[in-house]
């Protein structure tokens, strides 16, 4: 039977993976939480757990069935042969598992507009890693990692430039690409058509919207988005009546799809389009369900949602005060969160009542 003179991180990844167990499992196993054990991991020879842990991972070991323990000693020696140079190996599967974690983590962030955060998070992931030394799913996970990192540039306003969401959509696209993932690369695309459109490039972003709304690599819900926002760069180009014909056919795609979030979303655009047409009264009815069908109260949201409510409102003599003062308690939210691109729309209603 295998015995271990001292415990450390190494050796107890490696009775882990010998019992074929999760971080989770292991942890619960052993009575201890899943982050002492992750920690333990992350640290490998540089963490030896207390000499109680010690005897509880002694125990473990002796109650180890034969094949675990040859799985146990076969993985302390591939450990050795694979980077004799390194006093610690990182686990894949392990690194994979908590990689995920974090993703799920800064995708919560993101939606409640933690920006800070959620950058922080991914950035500790991404400037520990080299996409050239990872294999195929520590790739995916990278590029799932730039994705979201564009997300939240995209969300501050930073759409060009190091650091951009731009860069981050690009380089993340690359990726998808080489692994061959056609799908991920075609939600990129929408990603970067949503920069274009955010740039101004509205015949452009319209054109490439246009596309992406009968790709196959999409499924149903990201063509109907796509659709959605063929409108949304129209209408920013005036075309107001073809914007409320590509709006509306998205709208009832998004309710046979049953996708509320969706479909409250573009009632919104819906609203903001008739405004920009003139009509007033359908604008009113289209944010008024907008309002009365909110799904989430994330930041980001509300901001949106509470702007364009606002534009109309400032649009009609009889209730500019009242846009205005809405205007106000936006910019507020707004600037709490880092919502920068936001902050611009904003003012940019502002000046149009000067």
């Amino acid at each position: 039977m295998p015995t271990v003179r001292t415990w450390t991180g190494h050796e107890a990844r490696a009775l882990r993976r010998a019992k074929r167990m999760g971080v989770r499992g292991f942890a619960d196993h052993l009575g201890m939480a899943a982050r002492t054990v992750s920690q333990w991991e992350r640290l490998g020879v540089q963490r030896e757990p207390r000499p109680d842990t010690q005897a509880i991972l002694d125990t473990v070991l002796a109650r180890a069935t034969p094949d675990e323990h040859a799985r146990f000693e076969a993985l302390l020696a591939k450990t050795v042969e694979e980077a004799p140079h390194r006093p610690f190996s990182v686990p894949r599967e392990w690194d994979h598992e908590t990689w995920t974690e974090d993703i799920e983590r800064a995708l919560v962030l993101v939606n409640r507009q933690s920006l800070a955060q959620a950058t922080g998070l991914l950035n500790r992931r991404l400037t520990r890693s080299v996409p050239v030394d990872l294999d195929d799913r520590g790739r995916y996970l990278y590029a799932r990692s730039l994705v979201l990192l564009g997300d939240v540039r995209r969300d501050q306003g930073a759409i060009h430039g190091p650091s951009s969401a731009d860069h981050h959509y690009r380089r993340a696209r690359e990726m998808f690409t080489a692994l061959d993932i056609p799908r991920r690369v075609a939600q990129i695309d929408l990603s970067l058509a949503v920069v274009a459109e955010m740039t101004g490039r509205l015949e452009e972003s319209a054109r490439m919207y246009e596309l992406l709304a009968s790709d196959r690599r999409l499924g149903e819900r990201d063509q109907a988005r796509a659709r959605l926002w063929i409108g949304t760069a129209l209408s920013k180009a005036g075309r107001h009546g073809r914007a409320i014909e590509e709006m509306a056919a998205a709208t009832r795609r998004f309710e046979d799809l049953d996708e509320p979030d969706d479909w409250s979303v573009a009632q919104q655009k819906l609203a903001l389009a008739h405004r920009g047409a003139g009509t007033i009264g359908r604008a009113l009815h289209h944010i008024d369900i907008a309002l009365a069908h909110r799904v989430t109260d994330a930041p980001m949201q509300q901001v949106r949602l509470d702007t364009a409510h606002a534009h109309i409102l400032v649009t009609d003599r009889a209730t500019i005060d009242t846009g205005l003062a809405l205007l106000d308690r936006t910019a507020q939210l707004a600037a709490r969160h880092g919502l920068s691109h936001q902050l611009h729309s904003i003012e940019a209603i502002r000046r149009t009542c000067e």
